[in-house]
């Protein structure tokens, strides 16, 4: 369940707030394909640490958007899921990947 605080009275201002940050975005992406553990999306993002990366997963989970499965064994094995909240910004993550697409077409025929 997301955390009770004062949101903004913008809509796109909420959703930039919820999702603003660029890892978030692509831990979104990674997670539309279904469940992952820790060190595959550490993999597929790249750049970010691991520091980064579990604030990012943290927040996004107290936002309701992710859960996270910690398994009893050893080494620990966690995996992060998306809620159905975090299923809803799919339609957000398909725009963005056509805008990107057009965006690289378009600078590609003028360069």
């Amino acid at each position: 369940m997301p955390v009770t605080k004062t949101l903004p009275a913008c809509p796109v201002e909420t959703t930039l707030l919820l999702i603003g940050d660029k890892w978030k975005v692509l831990i979104l992406r990674d997670l539309m394909d279904g469940t992952k553990r820790f060190g595959e999306l550490k993999q597929s993002i790249g750049s970010v640490s691991q520091k980064v990366l579990t604030t990012q997963l943290r927040d996004m989970e107290d936002n309701g958007l992710l859960t996270r499965k910690v398994y009893a064994e050893v080494p620990p094995r966690v995996e992060y899921t998306l809620t159905d909240l975090g299923k809803s910004l799919k339609p957000i993550l398909d725009a963005m990947q056509s805008w990107g697409e057009g965006y690289k077409a378009q600078n590609k025929s003028t360069s």
